[in-house]
């Protein structure tokens, strides 16, 4: 044991060799402390193997953990040397960096426990594991193992769980697994296994998990797995499995997902009442008839959309629904009226039936459903008033009631839905004005109240919309009123089809975060205002508008007055040189996206007064170019602005040197921010500055004073992937880039989910926090977010908490958790961008949503990709499919489907 201690003295294990061996953390012995039983070593960051065979020394020794740490081999010597120690029951080197193929286990004759999973391990697995006779559990998950899914698990039938996910496996399920009849667990989730489920399987008596999701399986579900009566959970979800749902595969279960399948005929009406059945997924399918008539009391969540239901929804379908939380019956046939009962089941959080035939009112009696955060009824035939007791459920996040027959007015008091993201009213009859203190739902994003009859004044609007305001198609007139001012985060604003006259006023065209603007078919006059390069504006339809890079000189005789003349052309010579002037700061700043109305005035302002300077990073060339004098006036000048984000300001500081830097502005004064302590802050920021990945964005210096904190970094000067991609020039960037482009995000983000001490998380992860130094060179930033802001005190925006619209993953709105998938579905959005050429919000539809609801059919996936690039080449397009397939997993609608990211770099790397 001293021997071993020596040769791992140098990491950061807290063993002191002056004490005995039993008392070191990790170490456990016999009660007598004479014998070394157990050895945990993880989370410790080891990335030398040289210890490992020491531990074969210990006759004793019955379990050795080194899970979670930077291995990158098990040494030869550890296989020949341990394997004969009888005693040996648990092996752990899971989430670890092995490369190369799998060992082979000669001796090992009382393994029991064998974790491999979350490495880099690849190739074939044939014989490996054959000798081995005494094996309960084997994890393999989460490597790179290819070929046919192994067979040969041990000469012994004590095999109890069987974990080969998210590999590369093909081929049929081996029958030679069956015949382990202790088994209580097998995942063979995302692999490519394609063929049958063996109609064997129901010989498993003591099988508790079957896991067989995102595979290429076809076939019948076998009416054998009904008869294992310990079977709990079920999962076969995004496969090819088509013929009927078994009547009694619920029988015994309490979890059931056959989602994304091709299911056909009703749904048996034994499959929902189970007495233990907690969830069920049978979404996506090509199911029909009516909903079963009675649903188990003890169900959590019933997934049932996207298939071809029809009939009424009953409240007598529902057993006592006590538990159920999640409802979901969307984009079927139902018809008639929504049942007023539906408001005493008081656990439910969301509740989607949108596009159905639904009919009547909307039932008042929603408004008791004081925990519901999703209320979802749109494209549907519903009619009547919005009734005011909706208005009563204070944790309501999202509410779209659009593409109905509701009239009468907007209710008053809409604004004390303080918790209320997502509000959409659009395509309804709706009349009267917009309520005054609409203004005050501060956690708003998104406002759709187009296509409806709409008038009068339009009033303060939420300070925080960020993906649209849209008003068309209503009946609001006279001059486009300054309230619209303060949108200084909006994206998408659409004032079109009204009667809206006079001048386009020119703060719209300072809206730094505008997008795409509609000012189409209004009675709107005047010059149009330049707006940014990047923003999309329609004007057709307004005669009398004039657009002033058409302006010209009169053309009329000397003879007539030469004053206009004259001035008309000084007037365009000046407009111009202004468009001139203006086109040439927007090309030196191509991906400047600044907030120009808040910006201050251009007398000098002092530097911001310095509390404390600290370099961070040990690289000589920016410890010595780094000037924080130099960079603190950077900060007051707006010119130096390139970029805005919802929590900071970036500027561009150029040192004496030379050398450009980015300095970010934390808002130090904004309560969501956890700076109550300068020397917390600063030792927060230390950790950062030691982390060492090329595709992170690290900080290098810190500058704290009295209102802000301020953070230096390399400069980028291809600016930020959302410009790059959605900018002028995206489609002049070749399929290579775009995919260099996502494997450097993959390793970024993989890093920062391995790290030994925990995961760092992205609070908003999206194109716009990804910087490029180059076209191949990208950089995820915004990593200190994690650490600095504090959930617990935001202002009630879930946007401040959860990222960005559209990159937003589904289970936040119930979870409320920053978590690793959440961060995958994000990134699986990026990958969407890259591929279709769609920003994550386009035209109000979120990119993730569209396609998910056009990938059903594998021959329409090329139709989605950006045809720009796919058509270069037959290589780029090959290439592109197999990435959409990745993509696709990471924006699965279930956190437990999406791969983790190491598992989503391996695979970007596959398919080059």
């Amino acid at each position: 044991m001293i021997a071993l201690s020596e040769k791992i003295n140098s990491s950061n294990v807290p063993w002191d060799v002056t004490t005995e061996p039993c008392s070191w953390k990790g170490v456990n012995c016999t009660s007598d402390n004479s014998s070394v039983l157990e050895i945990s070593l993880s989370g410790y960051s080891l990335s030398s193997s040289d210890f490992v065979p020491l531990v074969c020394k210990i006759d004793s020794l019955q379990a050795f953990d080194v899970s979670n740490n930077l291995l990158s081999e098990i040494p030869d010597e550890f296989m020949t040397s341990c394997g004969g120690i009888q005693g040996l029951k648990l092996l752990n080197f899971s989430r670890n960096r092995l490369v190369g193929s799998l060992p082979s286990f000669v001796g090992f004759p009382g393994l029991q426990f064998l974790d491999l999973s979350y490495n880099a391990l690849s190739g074939k697995v044939n014989s490996e594991l054959e000798g081995l006779v005494g094996l309960e559990s084997l994890n393999l998950s989460f490597n790179n193992f290819s070929g046919f899914v192994p067979a040969k698990l041990g000469n012994s039938t004590a095999l109890k769980e069987l974990a080969l996910s998210a590999n590369r496996f093909e081929d049929k399920i081996p029958e030679e697994i069956l015949g382990y009849l202790n088994l209580t667990l097998i995942d063979l989730s995302q692999n490519q296994i394609s063929g049958s489920i063996p109609d064997r399987i129901g010989n498993l008596a003591k099988l508790e998990v079957l896991v067989l999701s995102h595979n290429n399986l076809t076939g019948a579900i076998p009416e054998g797995l009904s008869n294992i009566s310990t079977l709990s959970r079920f999962a076969a979800n995004q496969n090819g499995f088509s013929g009927t749902v078994p009547s009694g595969i619920t029988k015994f279960l309490r979890h059931l997902d056959l989602s994304f399948n091709s299911l056909t005929g009703s749904i048996p009406s034994a499959v929902l009442s189970a007495s233990y059945l907690q969830t069920v997924d049978l979404s996506s399918n090509l199911l029909e008839g009516s909903i079963p008539a009675k649903i188990s009391s003890s169900l959590v969540r019933l997934r049932l959309g996207g298939n071809s239901l029809d009939g009424q929804i009953s409240s007598a379908n529902f057993l006592t629904p006590n538990k159920l939380t999640y409802l979901e019956l969307d984009n079927n046939k139902l018809n008639g009226s929504i049942p007023p009962e539906f408001g005493s089941f008081q656990s439910l959080a969301l509740l989607n039936l949108a596009q159905n035939h639904l009919t009547g009112p909307l039932p008042p009696e929603l408004g008791n459903l004081s925990q519901l955060q999703v209320l979802k009824l749109q494209s549907n035939n519903l009619a009547g008033e919005i009734p005011s007791r909706i208005t009563q459920l204070q944790k309501l996040s999202t509410l779209n009631i659009s593409s109905n027959s509701l009239s009468g007015p907007i209710p008053s008091s809409i604004s004390s839905l303080q918790n209320l993201v997502n509000l959409n009213l659009q395509d309804n009859g709706l009349s009267g004005s917009i309520p005054i203190t609409i203004g005050s739902m501060n956690s708003l994003l998104e406002l759709q109240l187009g296509k409806n009859q709409l008038s009068g004044y339009i009033p303060k609007m939420p300070p925080n919309l960020q993906i649209a305001l849209n008003l068309s198609h209503n009946h609001f007139e006279g001059p486009i009123q300054k309230t619209l001012s303060g949108l200084s985060a909006l994206e998408v604003l659409d004032l079109s089809y009204n009667n809206f006259s006079g001048e386009i006023p020119t703060f719209l065209a300072e809206m730094g975060s505008l997008t795409q603007v509609s000012l189409a078919y209004n009675n709107l006059s005047g010059v149009i205002p330049e707006f940014h390069s990047w923003v999309m504006v329609d004007t057709r339809g307004n005669k009398d508008l004039i657009n002033t890079t058409t302006l010209k000189p009169s053309s009329k005789s000397r003879k007539g007055n030469s004053v206009p003349v004259i001035v008309t052309a000084v007037v365009a010579s000046l407009v111009v040189a202004g468009v001139v002037v203006v086109l040439t700061i927007l090309l030196s700043r191509r991906y400047d996206r600044v907030n120009d109305e808040q910006l201050q005035p251009l007398e000098d302002l002092p530097p911001p007064q310095v509390l404390q300077g600290t370099l961070l990073t040990s690289n000589g060339i920016h410890r010595s170019s780094i000037d924080f004098t130099k960079g603190m006036e950077s900060v007051t000048e707006p010119s130096n602005i390139v970029l805005k984000t919802r929590f900071s300001t970036y500027y561009k500081a150029t040192m004496p040197s030379g050398i450009s830097y980015f300095v970010k502005k934390l808002n130090w004064s904004d309560k969501i921010f956890q700076l109550g302590s300068h020397d917390r802050f600063g030792a927060e920021l230390e950790v950062f500055g030691t982390l060492s990945n090329s595709n992170v964005m690290t900080p290098l210096a810190y500058v704290l004073s009295v209102d802000n904190a301020y953070l230096f970094y390399e400069y980028s000067s291809k600016g930020t992937l959302f410009d790059v991609l959605h900018g002028s020039w995206g489609s002049d960037i070749d399929w290579a880039s775009r995919y260099s482009i996502a494997i450097g995000v993959a390793q970024g983000l993989s890093f920062l989910h391995g790290i030994a001490s925990g995961p760092i998380l992205l609070l908003d992860l999206s194109s716009k926090n990804i910087f490029l130094k180059s076209l191949k060179e990208p950089q995820v930033g915004d990593i200190e977010l994690y650490k600095v802001i504090d959930p617990s005190k935001s202002t009630g925006s879930l946007s401040t908490i959860a990222g960005s619209v559209g990159y937003i993953p589904p289970e936040y709105a119930y979870t409320m958790r920053i978590t690793m998938t959440g961060n995958v579905y994000s990134f699986g959005v990026i990958l969407l961008e890259l591929l279709t050429g769609k920003p994550a919000v386009c035209e109000g539809t979120e990119l993730a949503k569209w396609v998910l609801s056009n990938s059903v059919q594998q021959d329409k996936w090329d139709h989605m990709l950006d045809f720009s690039i796919s058509r270069t080449s037959l290589a780029a397009r090959s290439q592109m499919l197999a990435v959409m397939k990745i993509a696709l997993g990471c924006v699965s609608l279930s956190p437990e489907a999406r791969p983790k990211m190491k598992s989503v770099l391996r695979m970007l790397l596959n398919a080059r």
